[in-house]
């Protein structure tokens, strides 16, 4: 069998045809299993044009994910700072994604997670290989505590987005952004940077 190779002649859905392979195996094989060269494969183009596509295979997963944010730009700005108001700028930068333009497609998002068992492993593998490991070394983080504290914070955060902009449980719903940073940028500090009794090894 002849590997085909390069753009498909006047198809002008090569695009599609790269993220749904690459949908297929970041869901089958993770983000660590799935290469570039076999998403192309799957799709039929040559790998450079995968690259031409998405840049990254980092790119490449926000956009099969239809992610509306990079998470790196949400890091960097709640580590840009004092290392004890981490938790309230984590909140803050999480909230303004969601109450902000791209809201809408993070709400399609967490729904689609919420209901289907493909979708969600993709969104596992989001956590994992684009929010903790990216986070861990900016919080400069044990790398024995890093995935629990971690998963934690973003379970937290998680489930803040699924009461207030999915199922829009009131008063948390309309509650204004500095009461939930208030509320909630203490428990996540705790969860990232505090003394966890019970939970790790004095």
């Amino acid at each position: 069998m002849v590997r085909r190779t390069g753009r498909r002649p006047g198809n002008p859905d090569t695009r599609e045809a790269i993220l749904a392979a690459a949908r297929g195996a970041f869901a089958e094989k993770g983000f660590d299993g799935a290469s570039i060269r076999a998403i192309a494969t799957g799709a039929g183009v040559d790998p450079a044009l995968v690259h031409h596509y998405f840049g990254t295979k980092d790119k490449l997963f926000l956009a099969s994910m239809n992610s509306p944010i990079d998470p790196v730009d949400v890091i960097n700005e709640a580590t840009a700072g004092s290392r004890d108001e981490i938790g309230a700028r984590f909140v803050r930068a999480f909230l303004n994604m969601w109450d902000g333009p791209r809201g809408a497609a993070a709400v399609a998002l967490l729904r689609s997670v919420a209901g289907n068992e493909w979708t969600a492993r993709l969104f596992r593998e989001f956590i994992i290989t684009q929010i903790l490991r990216r986070a861990a070394p900016k919080l400069g983080l044990d790398p024995a505590e890093a995935h629990l504290r971690v998963t934690l914070a973003a379970s937290h955060l998680v489930g803040l987005a699924l009461a207030r902009y999915v199922v829009k449980v009131e008063p948390l719903a309309s509650a204004p952004a500095d009461t939930l940073v208030a509320a909630i940028g203490p428990a996540v500090q705790r969860y990232l940077t505090e003394e966890l009794p019970g939970v790790f090894p004095a």
